[in-house]
């Protein structure tokens, strides 16, 4: 039997959809499929309405070899497992003669955990387990969602925390679930046979196809004990997300709460003698947080360097300790075990990370009003982990709407640990771009008005001359407007002026749920949502509810932000050009990711309006230009509102 062709596999899973077939979907699946063939590795641009699951799952089913798919949002995993994969696997299966089996896999604690659920949870006070059931009150909200929770327990198939809806709070979660480090195992463990993470992974490793997300990509490539199944295929999805999220997992932290939860886990534990030495090492290390002062620490302080040396040789004995001493008074003490391992072997880990001092990590306080100091430690890059993890043994396909910033390639692929394109080397991995660009018509759905008449935004302040703008511009627009700050102090300066402005009503970020904030602006034309960095990207609002984007100014990183300065130093360091490498690109890609909210879909009109004037004035600000959809440009005021209100009126007279 001949080998069905790509085209006609992607005809029939797009026609299963309900789609329609676009030639960027078409060079992206053969660029796939290539790159599947050839062993090689692909960085794939592909805008907003491409079809891009489609465009790399039928290759990726059609290979019959095993592909992950890592993705950075929970809403693209669920599109995948519910929707995209079912009807891809059912479309192909005529021609390929198989159904391939797929999976989703996430990380151990977002799965309840039977153990913790049936045995109780550490309490802090105490260092035996409680039964969180009885401590909480019925009537508290932990109370009522802990309830729940156990009802949830005996009916679902799962044991996923997303499968649970509506959901639970963070604290409700913790109380029962576990980490990969608390864990008993599933030999140890008297849940062993139903654990559902355990479940998810014997899944997994049966399945053509697993779903998963970027930390547990980045958990897998980092701690070196493999996590996900092996497999020949990798394909990242939200790929420009990638690096935050490595860097995330890659980084460390110690507080003066989580030293002390420590020392009471182990106490009964120990010998008496380890015990007070990790007592008296965290009493030292709470007298020098409480003096600390947020920033980079290029050197650690003499004080810092004491406490965290007592601290790690302190660990060090309690964790060669535990094993060995044995508590009869102690309730299910290889669960006590596990957790008080698991918070001393944390500590343990950064404590001597911070020590040893390496030139590739970047050390830094910061200080938070209500939970106090946080010592904090992350690599200065991770390219070279990604270069060193991630091309190794497999074909690597990176797709994102955003992945040329200021016209090529090369500034993603150096953040990957890649040489620019074409480069050849020993122990450099060759890929290849491609642009399959948009089915949208940008120069004619959407302007891009940069609003030069206004004021450069200072650090500090509020821009009088931005909110009379922001006011016009809504008004002109009929509301319709999704306002995107570069700070949550912004955004409430903003939320508060204007409500007392406009007759429009203004959702603003952190006064509901994300989800329900979205489905307001969606389904009132006159409303506006503000609010800052997850609503960026984060919004997906087709029609004419949101026909106005703002920014209110380029979303450089805080000068003050310690590892974004450490990163922009180092490249200066190194003869590079600190600002355009590190700000320049981080202010890019946010900005080419929030234009995209304005056109969803093939009849979407709108304005992208950035009231800040460096966009058309300074140096910086082609580079930037060059990385947003390819709107018609203005810097004429009136022009803008002349667009908005057309654009209002024509949708009012379509009755939206």
């Amino acid at each position: 039997m001949t080998k069905p062709s790509l085209p006609d596999l992607l005809h029939a899973a797009v026609s299963a959809v309900g789609g329609t077939e676009r030639p960027g979907q078409v060079a992206m699946a053969e660029a796939v499929g290539e790159a599947i063939d050839d062993n090689s590795h692909r960085l794939i641009q592909a805008g907003t309405g491409t079809g891009k699951s489609l465009g790399y799952l039928v290759p990726a089913l059609a290979h019959g070899e095993r592909v992950v798919v890592a993705t950075a949002t929970l809403a693209l995993q669920r599109q995948l497992v519910e929707r995209d994969l079912p009807r891809t696997v059912e479309a192909l299966h005529p021609q390929l003669r198989r159904r391939p089996q797929f999976a989703m896999l996430k990380g151990r604690s977002n799965y309840l955990c039977l153990h913790r659920l049936h045995e109780g949870a550490p309490q802090d006070e105490e260092e035996g387990l409680f039964d969180q059931f009885e401590a909480a009150t019925p009537t508290s909200k932990l109370g009522k969602d802990l309830l729940r929770l156990r009802d949830w327990a005996d009916e679902t198939e799962t044991g996923d925390r997303d499968d649970l809806t509506p959901g639970v709070s963070d604290k409700a979660w913790a109380q029962i679930s576990v980490s990969s480090r608390e864990c008993l195992g599933a030999t140890k463990c008297a849940y062993g046979a139903e654990c559902f993470a355990e479940a998810a992974r014997e899944r997994a490793k049966l399945a053509d196809v697993v779903v998963t997300n970027h930390a547990l990509l980045a958990i897998d490539a980092i701690e070196g004990a493999p996590v996900l199944p092996q497999h020949e295929v990798l394909i990242v999805d939200e790929a420009h997300e990638l690096v935050s999220r490595v860097t995330g997992v890659a980084t460390g932290e110690l507080t003066p709460g989580q030293v002390n939860r420590a020392v009471k886990r182990a106490a009964k534990l120990v010998d008496e003698k380890s015990a007070d030495s990790l007592q008296t090492a965290s009493e030292s290390f709470e007298r020098v947080m409480e003096l600390a002062l947020p920033g980079r620490l290029e050197e650690i302080p003499e004080d810092l360097g004491y406490a965290l040396m007592a601290l790690r040789d302190a660990a060090r004995n309690v964790i060669s300790a535990i094993g060995s001493t044995r508590d009869k008074s102690v309730h299910d003490e290889d669960a006590v075990r596990k957790q008080a391992l698991a918070a001393v072997e944390t500590i343990h880990t950064v404590a001597e990370r911070i020590t040893n001092g390496s030139e590739y990590d970047v050390v830094w306080y910061e200080r938070h009003d209500r939970f106090g100091a946080t010592l904090r430690v992350a690599p200065l890059s991770v390219s070279g982990l990604l270069r060193e993890k991630l091309f190794e043994d497999r074909s690597v396909v990176l797709t994102s709407a955003t992945l040329k910033l200021g016209g090529d390639f090369n500034g993603v692929a150096a953040s990957l640990g890649l040489s620019p394109e074409g480069v050849e080397g020993d122990d450099v991995p060759v890929w290849k771009g491609l642009d399959v660009g948009s089915p949208f018509d940008y120069p004619k759905q959407g302007i891009l008005y940069v609003a030069k008449h206004l004021a450069t935004p200072g650090r500090e302040g509020t821009r009088g001359d931005m909110m009379d703008e922001l006011a016009e511009l809504i008004e002109a627009a009929g509301g319709r407007t999704l306002g995107l700050f570069s700070s949550m102090r912004g955004a409430k300066a903003a939320a508060e002026e204007l409500r007392g402005r406009l007759d429009n009503p203004i959702l603003l970020q952190g006064e509901e749920t994300l989800g329900e904030l979205i489905k307001a602006f969606a389904a009132d034309p006159k409303t506006c949502l503000f609010g800052t960095l997850s609503l960026w990207q984060g919004v997906d609002v087709p029609g004419p509810s949101c026909q106005l984007v703002v920014m209110d100014r380029i979303p450089f990183p805080r000068p003050d932000d310690p590892l974004m300065s450490a990163r922009q130093k180092s490249v200066e360091e190194h003869g590079g050009n600190g600002f355009m490498a590190v700000a320049a690109t981080h202010a890019a890609l946010l900005m080419a990711q929030g234009a995209g909210r304005l056109v969803r879909a093939s009849g979407d009109r709108g304005v992208v309006a950035v009231l800040d004037p460096r966009l058309a004035t300074a140096r910086y600000g082609s580079f930037l230009r060059a990385t947003l959809p390819d709107f018609w440009y203005t810097t004429d005021r009136n022009q803008a509102r002349r667009s908005l209100a057309a654009i209002d009126a024509g949708a009012q007279a379509e009755g939206k």
